[in-house]
């Protein structure tokens, strides 16, 4: 199952992606039953209420697609798509969690996994532009693959993890990085506002197999600049979800970013900075691309 949050009258709204069309969840539920409500406000709302039975919403939701042709929105290329999640609890990132990258920043590889936040205010969609030079002239890419928590999450063992998962997206943690390093602190540099480009949709766990085999590219302008696996990982997604929740209540909706792998910008002889008009694209196999020009 593909979730999306499309705009439809200035607002975000929750999707299904059926094939290359994007249905109305709402209508879709509610044509069902004919209950108000069964509605509901947004992809998290509806992870809220049936993340513990996706496989069964899935089924739910594909039959209703069939049946109820007026709950079509249009093709996906001709419907503005914002964050699949556009209204987290948490946004949680991992610094320094491929060994390659470690090793581009000169440091040690970590102990623990590197834990910081962003907040929902930094999230756009899939193709919306990234509007970042008037703020810094040091503007680099992180392409990641992005966990989203489909069920209430705390004190869980690695071997269970993957069952609080209601799936995966992908997210460019575009950065400042003169703003990150002018303190000790990285939030400057992470948390700019509108800067940090989520989506195209929420895949569920059962489309995507195994997360750690998932290769994942970044280009710029067309070239590679990043090129990986998610096997290369230093923390596995179990990992990372366990310990976060043994410190962190995670609930449905909560983001967490599992980190970039080598070739960032700012690592680059000399470096390779984001400027006006430049395209910057990240691609993860199974769940689709990103697409954002640079203003």
């Amino acid at each position: 199952m593909k979730l999306v949050s499309y705009e439809a009258s200035g607002t975000l709204c929750p999707g299904i992606l059926v094939d290359d069309s994007v249905f109305d969840i709402d209508k879709l539920l509610t044509a069902q039953t004919g209950a108000a409500a069964d509605a509901v406000g947004s992809i998290a709302d509806l992870l809220r209420r049936h993340g513990e039975a996706l496989p069964a919403l899935s089924e739910r939701l594909l039959t209703a697609a069939r049946a109820e042709p007026n709950a079509r929105v249009g093709r996906v290329g001709a419907v503005r798509l914002g964050p699949p999640i556009p209204d987290p609890a948490k946004v949680l990132c991992i610094g320094l969690n491929y060994r390659d990258h470690v090793a581009e920043t000169g440091r040690a590889d970590p102990k623990a996994p590197d834990v910081f936040a962003k907040f929902a205010s930094t999230l756009i969609g899939p193709n919306d532009d990234i509007d970042c030079t008037a703020i810094t002239s040091n503007l680099d890419f992180e392409g990641e693959l992005a966990v989203v928590i489909g069920r209430p999450c705390r004190h869980v063992d690695a071997d269970d993890a993957l069952s609080y998962v209601a799936g995966f997206t992908i997210l460019n943690d575009i950065t400042a990085r003169d703003m990150q390093y002018k303190g000790t602190q990285w939030l400057a540099g992470k948390a700019v506002d509108s800067s940090t480009p989520c989506g195209p949709a929420l895949v569920t766990l059962d489309e995507i197999g195994d997360p750690q085999r998932l290769d994942l590219s970044t280009r710029v302008n067309g070239v590679v600049m990043q090129r990986s696996n998610t096997e290369r990982m230093i923390f596995s997604i179990r990992h990372i979800i366990s310990y976060i929740s043994y410190f962190l209540a995670l609930k449905p909706g909560d983001i967490i970013a599992t980190g970039t792998p080598e070739g960032i910008g700012s690592k680059r002889t000399p470096p390779v900075w984001l400027k006006a008009g430049d395209t910057v694209e990240v691609e993860i196999e199974k769940i689709g691309r990103l697409r954002n020009v640079v203003r």
